[in-house]
């Protein structure tokens, strides 16, 4: 019945969270209009397909009540990663703002940062308890 699942991301700027998403791994797959300003960008990681797309577009052209920047959204693109640290580091040059610095909870490495448009993101990584805490993220 369904297939090919994806997560979409509502946008003020699709380029600048196009490009954010980009530089964490995502691969560009669809880009509607094809020439000029985006509407919607898709991008596939490991199997996940994660639309961009938007917000004045889903207005116009949906008759959709997006409200960016509103608490309660109740969605986060996760992404488990070898080393937390590093995907933390990295998504804070490409323009994205703390929301928790990496931590160890229960075996695991765990940081949120927002996207450009205030979407949480959460970077995973599966630790050995017995290793020690890495240096803590300084900037």
């Amino acid at each position: 019945m369904f297939t090919t699942p994806q997560v979409n991301l509502y946008s003020s700027d699709v380029e600048r969270t196009a490009a954010f998403y980009s530089h964490l791994g995502f691969v560009e797959s669809f880009r509607t209009p094809m020439h000029g300003a985006a509407d919607h960008v898709e991008f596939k990681l490991e199997g996940l397909t994660l639309g961009v797309g938007s917000a004045a577009a889903g207005i116009r052209d949906h008759g959709l009540d997006i409200r960016l920047h509103e608490r309660g959204r109740g969605a986060e693109v996760v992404l488990w990663t070898h080393d937390v640290d590093a995907a933390f580091a990295l998504a804070m040059r490409h323009g994205a703002r703390s929301l928790q610095e990496p931590h160890d909870v229960r075996g695991l490495r765990i940081a949120y940062v927002l996207d450009p448009d205030d979407n949480p993101v959460e970077f995973v990584q599966h630790r050995d308890p017995s290793e020690p805490p890495p240096p803590q993220h300084t900037e």
